[in-house]
């Protein structure tokens, strides 16, 4: 079994290092919206009871019309991550696979992860025996790869492809016999690159959209897979039932019906703070999306040590060791603390 992933998200190890109560730390280290919207109303009967399938249907169909996917009821998941530990037997299945050393080798059937980006879409491929083949551009996957991934917008670099750049990429790999997943865990902020509504005319394509990112609620470990029926399907079987919580279809259902625009907002203004308390400090943005900025800079490990005496977090990158991410301050108050600490690193 291969390392885990070291993700964004983790101020109890960093105040052990640092010291400090975790609670006065400032958690920098992810891509979610800092101001989490207020909680809608929970009926008792979500929490008391297992969830029925009219929860499920009522999230599908308000999912449906906030993406647009047409004829397409997204289906919820705990948590995209949940389905990105799917895709391996998704792709084995029905296929002729030997066991040598104990390790499943999988004859003629390469991945193309367009890289750096999310680590765990490598890791679960390889772990099952996979040839992962990291490529730096769409243009370099081919007919020998039987599924690739686009992160779109792309973590931690916030690079992004044109909606018609994957649809030609999709239909290349249809040709192949092959499958494109899209990762738009990012892309509530920029609709406009999302595939969502192209979803229903292309037959060999998977999304995956995030919930707790744009709304600020990771921790309901939430998101959404689009696809034709009879993948999303296999993904309902293979995640058992009641796999998402009643809680948490029945706040999906709601906010996904509320006006957005004012989240969208907030997401904008924050973002804003945060660019100028990194330009104030002499920073140089690399990229970003406008939940998460990036940085790069070759004082990079200095600067993270620095910032994590000051008690502030952000991510750093072993495969990159000249980027910072650094996530949404959410306040004016935590653009100054931000932009004091920073100017205080010598030079």
């Amino acid at each position: 079994m291969s390392a885990p992933i070291a993700h964004g998200g983790g101020i109890t190890a960093a105040a052990a290092a640092f010291g400090g109560r975790p609670e006065d730390w400032l958690d920098l280290s992810t891509g979610i919206n800092p101001c989490p919207v207020a909680l809608p109303d929970i009926p008792a009967r979500a929490w008391h009871r297992l969830p029925d399938r009219d929860l499920v249907d009522e999230a599908r169909v308000a999912a449906r019309d906030h993406y647009g996917t047409g004829e397409i009821l997204p289906l919820p998941v705990p948590g995209t991550q949940s389905v990105i530990q799917l895709l391996p037997r998704l792709l084995r299945q029905g296929r002729q696979v030997a066991v040598t050393d104990e390790r499943v080798a999988v004859a003629d059937d390469k991945v193309a992860v367009v890289s750096p980006t999310y680590g765990e879409y490598a890791r679960a491929f390889t772990a099952a025996g996979f040839a992962v083949d990291a490529v730096n551009d769409v243009a370099s996957i081919g007919a020998g790869h039987r599924l690739a991934v686009v992160v779109n917008p792309n973590n931690p670099d916030g690079r992004a492809w044109p909606v018609e750049t994957l649809v030609a990429l999709h239909d290349r790999m249809k040709a192949a016999g092959g499958l494109l997943v899209v990762d738009e865990a990012f892309g509530d902020t920029d609709q406009w690159l999302s595939l969502a509504s192209r979803a229903q005319q292309l037959s060999n394509l998977i999304i995956f959209r995030s919930f707790g990112k744009f709304f600020g609620l990771a921790g309901l470990r939430l998101g959404f897979a689009l696809a034709r029926e009879d993948i999303l399907a296999r993904f309902e079987d293979w995640l058992g039932p009641w796999a998402v919580s009643g809680p948490a279809l029945s706040i999906a259902a709601s906010l996904l019906r509320s006006d957005a625009s004012t989240i969208g907002s907030r997401i904008d203004e924050r973002c804003a703070g945060l660019h100028a308390a990194l330009e104030g400090a002499g920073l140089r943005i690399a990229g970003g999306t406008a939940l998460f900025t990036l940085v790069a800079d070759t004082r990079a490990n200095d600067i993270y040590t620095h910032l994590c005496r000051h008690h502030i977090l952000v991510r750093n990158f072993d495969y990159a060791p000249e980027w910072l991410r650094f996530g949404l301050t959410p306040d004016p108050a935590a653009d100054r603390r931000l932009g004091e600490a920073l100017q205080g690193f010598e030079r």
